[in-house]
């Protein structure tokens, strides 16, 4: 079996970053409104729940893309919003600053 060449590679990979862009920015999305809802206390179970998940699933994705960063920043998120409600302020700050973070780092990958 021949090896793949480079180029097809490089192509079929931004293939599916093009394809699977759409969830990623829902997924940021999900982070960036749980984020603001709990910089002002109000932060839901459900709203937790799911930016605990888009966090996970961002941190399998974005390392598939030679995005370790992100996966690191994902992984963190993820961690973070698996505890209870009430994070502290600290906390809050930690997770604007990741979802922040990751959005710059689809944003860099998306022009390149």
């Amino acid at each position: 079996m021949e090896p793949i060449a480079q180029p097809a590679l490089d192509a079929a990979i931004q293939k599916l970053w093009e394809k699977f862009l759409p969830q990623m920015e829902e997924r940021i999305a999900t982070l960036e409104r749980a984020d603001a809802a709990l910089a002002v206390d109000a932060l839901t179970r459900e709203q937790r729940s799911a930016a605990n998940a888009a966090a996970h699933k961002l941190a399998g994705v974005l390392g598939s893309f030679g995005l370790t960063r992100g996966t690191i920043l994902a992984r963190e998120a993820e961690i973070l919003y698996s505890g209870e409600p009430g994070t502290d302020p600290a906390a809050a700050a930690q997770l604007r600053a990741i979802t922040a973070e990751l959005r710059l780092l689809i944003a860099a990958r998306k022009a390149s």
